[in-house]
């Protein structure tokens, strides 16, 4: 996912290199798109970014799925409005964001969640996965162009690379127990990620904290992409005297 932080006007308290630094997180009165947040980490990444302050912009190709997590941002204190997309198409996509800016008046913060965008694939290769893998280099490669592109106009683009994490997509692989244990044993922190681990890499790239930072891939994989290979076997137990 490549969330984009669309610059804040000179007036506004976020463009405020001075303020305290409690507030480099605060996104209060930033309005933030999050696409596909029907179910899963899309909606992980919406409640993040509400818990900090933002309005939401909900998207999914089917309206009456967000229903229920309309109401759940809502409660949350924050305003929240679901709305169709399908990103498969332009003039699906020019409706929402028009939508959108109509019920909100500015767009700050895009997270762009459906359709798989951003993993640590896109750093390392995996038997059995090459096009999965080739298609998210392809989204680092587009990272990259677009901060390059998007730069002279003070938006910021950055990809947030998950590792493994358990999904409705791919929860059939953790059925499989001895797949889960192999898995396990090559993550340094020895476990799947959770929804919740997410969270502060999400609300950091959406804020002024990461206000210079832009073109890079971000990952949250509990140490996958160090190799997770071990050079030396079991260590041997001491001979009895």
């Amino acid at each position: 996912m490549t969330p984009e932080t669309i610059p804040t006007s000179p007036s506004s308290p976020a463009a405020n290199a001075d303020h305290p630094a409690n507030s480099l997180f605060d996104l209060t009165g930033k309005t933030a798109i999050v696409t596909g947040t029907s179910r899963g980490l899309g909606q992980g990444f919406a409640r993040a970014l509400a818990k900090a302050g933002a309005d939401l912009v909900l998207t999914s190709r089917t309206r009456t799925s967000l229903a229920a997590f309309e109401l759940e941002i809502q409660a949350l204190g924050r305003r929240a409005l679901s709305l169709e997309l399908d990103v498969r198409y332009q003039h699906s996509i020019d409706k929402m964001v028009a939508d959108a800016e109509s019920a909100f008046g500015h767009l700050d913060i895009l997270v762009n969640n459906a359709g798989c965008i951003g993993s640590v694939t896109s750093v390392a290769g995996y038997a059995g996965l090459t096009p999965y893998g080739a298609s998210r280099g392809g989204i680092r490669q587009l990272t990259m162009s677009l901060a390059d592109d998007w730069g002279k106009h003070g938006v910021t683009v950055n990809c947030l690379a998950p590792g493994w994490f358990r999904t409705e997509q791919n929860k059939v692989l953790y059925e499989d127990r001895e797949w889960v244990e192999y898995l396990r044993e090559r993550i340094p922190l020895r476990r799947a990620g959770e929804p919740n681990d997410l969270d502060g890499a999400i609300v950091f790239l959406a804020s002024e904290s990461s206000r210079y930072m832009t073109g890079q891939t971000i990952l949250v994989d509990g140490g996958i992409s160090t190799g997770a290979v071990r050079a030396l076997g079991k260590p041997r137990s001491s001979p009895e005297v």
